[in-house]
């Protein structure tokens, strides 16, 4: 209203005369350029709190300082299971529970997920008792870092300190809950969710859980994103979650629906699918640079974003504690995403045929009138579809031929295995201001030939487009349509109304703000969640975004100035990104070097996955490494080497194999034996050199899997991390009295450079080893013999 009316004084001032009515027209479109701006803005401020957070004033406050102090601690050393200070950190947790007068207990338990991973977990478990006999509420995070080489700041110490500091918050209150609460830190959660199974499937409490709230970060920034996990539907889920009103609450049913189709695994994973308990996952992504490196550390974890999680917590906890969670389940999907005011629109799934239907009712309206009316032209309806199809297939072929083009330039991005640069967020910044460039350069001409309501037309059906395609494959999405309705409203007012230019545009700001809040974040989160290569995706939708908006760009007086100024900031952030494509000691260039024995040949090789060699991977392959795959002679099958060198064998033994049991009963052979380390191993695979098939194959007591184990020729057998409490590997399996066991056992270790049978100069303080694969390790490989029992 108040925008309206300052923007009718100015134009009653213009009509004093044609310079001042330009004048007039400039400032009303600065003043439109402006608003959209801070409407996005006003999007992305929305997802989580500032980051000038004002220190806890009383005991009973939550302490961000309590957090990071609890974070120094936890991620001080890397501690992956079978590290030292992975028993440090569990002490920590058990005195700090005490502390709070909660006792803890350790789950030990040695469990395989279904392909053969395991461990022997170590679970540290409490509870707060609640006034009434019923179901318990689960407080979830895990405690143990990625292997090699994280410290594990964000993930996990993040959700584990936010947990220990909103106890501390909770239980200074003196209120005891109706609920039992539950506090599992779990084990092995990087290992394959391997604490979470063994809970599920051998302690005595697991029967009481009725609903978990779950604390994960794949980065070190960012909003915090609730993604339910429940068998059923989401109305109840997500009706109890408004209920417990978290102050910024950050998610979509897109999310959710995409959350669901893709392979994502959280440690509430398996307790939805082994014992059906309903839970809701709160986890930040940006940042993914920093996820599963030596650079997840205390130092780098955004102070909002923790904030952000103790929000989250400290809404949930005091809401579920005191409320009914017997029952969560529901047979109904809700349509639900972030909108301006009101936090959260939310409808039911059912409603989305009708809405499509209905848009489409009033677009079909709309046409015939503007057909009748002569609003609409047939040239101008056909031509309008000439520069929406070049900017949304051009940009979209522009921005993947220009990123495939930065790959080439800068070949080293290859080796951040995340998929998002260090200066990811400069590259979002630069392509969306070069594709608004191409864009408001594809439609200068027609903007001027063609009226704005011809022009509308072909974005829009894009859009009916889109929508029909949600409704049958992404249909969490159906959100989609709000858009629509916005820009349908903009078309009668285009072709029923005649209204000044200024109240026109005042009026298509208005009507974009529902669509620029909830979409334009969107466009980030697409190559922050996918990485950088999927940046042809937000272009899409930036052009599929401007298209309705047209109307505004079409009343613009500026529109030269403005795409010179779009230009230049295009320009502006490529320069940056490509200023800061290199590395330092805050933005670390990762490095990848393994050195590999085949004690059955004894032969020895290093090998790196670089894109490129750098100074350290030099002092072991030289000037002149081989490129590609290596050799069958060095036993490993790997095609993700990219150089390797033969080398000298270092003084060092592999593990003893010692079979302790080796008969025949009936058709059945059976097998015991021991593998004895002469090292610090810390992982130890079996990989099968043919065709084979077990039955009852145990690790140190535990089935792998069922126990029944077939595997084909390179296959992965077992992958085992020894843990603190291992020190030896006990192998039992029963198979066909007719077959020879085949495979080879291949022990790795994470020391390479400490490791005295090596001398090696250390990395540069500005590289650190590669996430996610072997790295900085000795691995040595042997294949046992086995006598034919013929």
């Amino acid at each position: 209203m108040l925008v309206g009316r300052h923007l009718n004084n100015i134009a009653k001032f213009s009509t004093q005369s044609p310079n001042a009515m330009k004048e007039a027209d400039k400032l009303v479109s600065t003043i439109s350029v402006v608003l959209i701006t801070l409407i996005i803005l006003w999007a992305f401020s929305d997802q989580k709190p500032p980051s000038n957070l004002p220190e806890a004033e009383t005991a009973a406050d939550f302490s961000m300082n309590n957090v990071r102090a609890h974070l120094e601690v936890i991620s001080a050393e890397v501690h992956h299971v079978g590290t030292k200070a992975h028993k440090e950190v569990q002490n920590y947790l058990v005195d700090e529970l005490a502390k709070l007068g909660l006792k803890a207990e350790i789950q030990v338990q040695t469990v395989f997920t279904p392909g053969g991973s395991g461990t022997t977990i170590e679970n540290v478990i409490t509870r707060i008792d609640g006034t009434e006999n019923g179901d318990a509420l689960m407080l979830l995070s895990h405690y143990d870092s990625a292997v090699p080489f994280s410290r594990g700041a964000g993930d996990d110490g993040s959700g584990i300190a936010t947990i220990l500091e909103g106890l501390r918050v909770f239980l200074e209150k003196g209120i005891s809950p109706k609920n039992d609460i539950v506090i599992l830190f779990s084990d092995a959660e990087e290992l394959g969710l391997l604490g979470a199974r063994a809970f599920i499937e051998n302690h005595a409490w697991a029967d009481e859980i009725s609903l978990i709230i779950n604390f994960e970060a794949r980065g070190s920034g960012g909003p915090s994103f609730m993604l339910m996990e429940t068998n059923g539907k989401n109305s109840r889920m997500l009706q109890e979650f408004l209920k417990a009103n978290p102050t910024y609450p950050s998610t979509s049913s897109l999310s959710y629906s995409v959350y669901k189709m893709l392979p994502n695994d959280t440690d509430l994973t398996p307790f939805r699918e082994n014992a059906n308990i309903n839970g809701y996952n709160f986890a930040y992504i940006d940042d993914h640079f920093d996820y599963h490196t030596a650079q997840d550390i205390n130092e780098r974890l955004d102070v909002s974003t923790l904030a952000h999680q103790a929000d989250y917590l400290m809404s949930t906890l005091n809401y579920f504690a005191f409320n009914d969670i017997s029952d969560l389940n529901s047979d109904r999907d809700r349509i639900f995403v972030n909108f301006p005011l009101i936090k959260m629109l939310h409808y039911p799934f059912a409603w989305n045929t009708t809405l499509f239907i209905v848009a489409l009712m009033f677009f079909n309206i709309l046409l015939t009138l503007g057909f009748k009316q002569g609003k609409f032209t047939k040239k101008g309806t056909i031509m309008g579809f000439v520069p929406f199809l070049i900017s949304l297939l051009g940009c979209t072929l522009v921005t993947y031929g220009l990123w495939k083009l930065a790959l080439i330039i800068h070949p080293h991005y290859k080796d951040i295995l995340q998929g998002f640069t260090y200066n990811g967020y400069q590259y979002i910044a630069a392509f969306c201001a070069l594709n608004i460039w191409l864009s408001l350069a594809v439609y200068n001409r027609y903007i001027t030939k063609y009226t704005p309501q011809d022009l509308l037309l072909a974005p829009l059906t894009f859009w009916f487009i889109v929508n029909g395609l949600v409704l049958f494959y992404l249909p969490g999405a159906a959100f989609f349509i709000i858009p629509v309705f916005m820009a349908i409203a903009t078309l009668a007012f285009l072709t029923q109304k005649e209204l000044p230019s200024h109240i026109k545009i005042g009026l298509f700001v208005f009507l974009s703000i529902p669509m620029l809040y909830m979409l334009s974040p969107m466009i980030k989160l697409f190559p922050v969640a996918l990485g950088l290569g999927a940046l042809f995706i937000s272009t899409m939708f930036l052009v599929l975004m401007l298209g309705l908006i047209l109307p505004i760009v079409s009343l613009l007086s500026i529109r030269k100035p403005l795409k010179i100024g779009i230009g230049v900031i295009a320009a502006l952030f490529f320069a940056i990104a490509t200023i800061n494509s290199g590395s330092s000691v805050e933005r670390k260039k990762p490095t990848n070097i393994t050195f590999y024995h085949n004690a059955d040949l004894n032969v020895s090789y290093w090998a790196s996955l670089n894109q490129r060699q750098d100074e350290y991977t030099r002092q072991f392959l030289g000037e002149d490494p081989t490129i590609g795959p290596m050799p069958e002679e060095s036993g490993v099958r790997s095609t993700r080497i990219r150089y390797h060198k033969k080398t000298e064998n270092r003084n060092f033994e592999v593990s003893e194999v010692t079979v302790n049991l080796d008969s025949i009963v009936g058709d059945e052979r059976r097998l015991e034996f021991t593998v004895n380390p002469k090292r610090n191993v810390h992982r130890y695979e079996l990989i099968s050199n043919d065709d084979q098939e077990f039955s009852n194959f145990s690790i140190n007591g535990a089935l792998v899997g069922s126990g029944n184990l077939s595997r084909t020729a390179y296959r992965l057998m077992v992958r085992y991390t020894m843990a603190n409490s291992d020190s030896i590997l006990q192998v039992s399996c029963t198979m066909n009295k007719e077959m020879v066991p085949d495979f080879r056992i291949v022990e790795t270790s994470y020391d390479l450079e400490t490791n005295p049978v090596f001398q090696i100069d250390p990395k540069p303080e500005y590289m650190m080893p590669f996430a996610f694969v072997t790295g900085d390790a000795v691995v040595a490989i042997q294949t046992p013999v086995f006598d034919s029992m013929d």
